[in-house]
């Protein structure tokens, strides 16, 4: 088994057949999980592995967009958006209707769509296809006022449309990452700064083969946990807005007040946010040590207090934890299955994808993939098609 680019999903370009080419690309968290929608601290990494939408725009108030892989479509009248349809073409849908709802004027356009960013595997995919629809919709361009709008619209579209209550995060990743750099997004203020890359450190993405879909997950338990703990927190603390404003002390000070499952989800918050800043200091002063002791910290943490792991994802770390050289790994992404992501110094990736390679197996019997990937810039156009 070698590092490398994964199958595409959705298909490989073929030949240009349109006008413009607009790329989102997907992210890859390295620390801070299920913090985002409790108002904390993240480190996310845009990658360059996306989705690329060729596209004609038109001016006929319609979407037409095809997978380039299989011929599907989504046909999308702009004027008569309707309900969901529960499958692929929500995203694109709930896109145009967030966008609309928030003043952009939108274009429609004819378009296919090309990726190698697998799907399920916790390098969010959907926030990829949402910015890079919102910007064909903007005929190549951000449809609203800044980009901390549009990302915000996308979010909408995946909270409200498609039902799935996730935070900032990917959004936000898809569309303000740096090339070398993580983001230490303050989810609260909605800004960030860039964090350097360390440049002896490859990022590998081990992909367990378990495919889940946080709409079909554990993922709005949790999410519901966090806001009961909020509320339990303010019986001894009134002031408390989200789990952001606790401290691991006044958790400890509340835990009478709490019920045993709220308080685990919020202690995984509240310690969280501390990694996070953690790391993030740490990949500043160059203290990989710290780096990996936080990785492992939140592993576990993820693990045990919010039970968002698996027994495949806990094995691919522990194999990742037993090669010299690998910094640190940790579950990636929203949980229940997915991708870890692992820090290896670049001499010792060979040894990563052999250990892999003996050691596990994807539950339908067949070999992990392990994919390289770099830290990219956030959605744009790319040029003509």
């Amino acid at each position: 088994m070698a590092v490398g680019q994964s199958r595409p999903v959705w298909g490989a370009i073929v030949r240009p057949v349109t006008s413009l080419a607009v790329r989102a690309p997907g992210r890859v968290n390295l620390i801070g999980e299920h913090t985002d929608y409790n108002s904390g601290y993240v480190l996310p990494v845009a990658i360059d592995l996306g989705i690329t939408i060729e596209l004609e725009p038109t001016a006929d108030r319609r979407i037409e967009l095809t997978l380039a892989v299989d011929g599907r479509r989504a046909s999308i009248d702009l004027d008569a958006i309707g309900r969901p349809a529960e499958d692929w073409t929500d995203y694109v849908a709930g896109t145009a209707w967030a966008l609309a709802d928030a003043g952009a004027t939108l274009s429609g356009f004819r378009g296919r769509l090309t990726t190698d960013l697998p799907i399920g595997a916790g390098l969010s995919s959907s926030a990829a296809l949402e910015l890079a629809v919102a910007w064909a919709l903007g005929g190549g361009a951000a449809p609203l006022d800044g980009r901390l709008a549009v990302a915000r619209a996308a979010q909408r579209a995946e909270n409200e449309y498609v039902g799935v209550a996730c935070g900032l995060m990917d959004q936000y990743a898809v569309t303000f990452g740096e090339a070398g750099h993580a983001l230490l997004l303050d989810c609260r203020a909605r800004t960030h700064r860039g964090i350097d890359l360390p440049d002896e450190l490859a990022l590998v993405v081990v992909d367990s083969g378990v495919r889940r879909r946080l709409a079909d997950s554990g993922y709005a338990d949790r999410r519901a946990a966090c806001e009961r703990a909020v509320v339990q927190v303010r019986a001894v603390a009134p002031g408390v807005e989200s789990l952001r404003d606790v401290t691991p002390e006044l958790l400890e000070r509340a835990r009478p007040e709490m019920d045993a499952e709220a308080y685990r989800r919020a202690r995984h918050v509240v310690t969280e946010n501390g990694r996070v800043l953690a790391a993030a200091a740490a990949f500043e002063a160059g203290d990989l040590d710290t780096v990996g002791r936080m990785f492992a910290a939140s592993h576990v943490s993820m693990r045990d207090d919010f039970d968002m792991s698996t027994p495949e994802i806990d094995r691919l770390v522990d194999l990742a934890a037993a090669v010299p050289g690998v910094v640190g790994s940790r579950l990636t992404g929203g949980g229940f299955g997915g991708a870890t992501i692992n820090l290896v110094l670049e001499a010792s990736v060979p040894d990563l994808v052999a250990a892999v390679a003996a050691g596990y197996r994807t539950p339908d019997g067949g070999p992990a993939t392990v994919r390289r990937v770099v830290a990219s810039v956030g959605v744009g156009l790319v040029g003509p098609a």
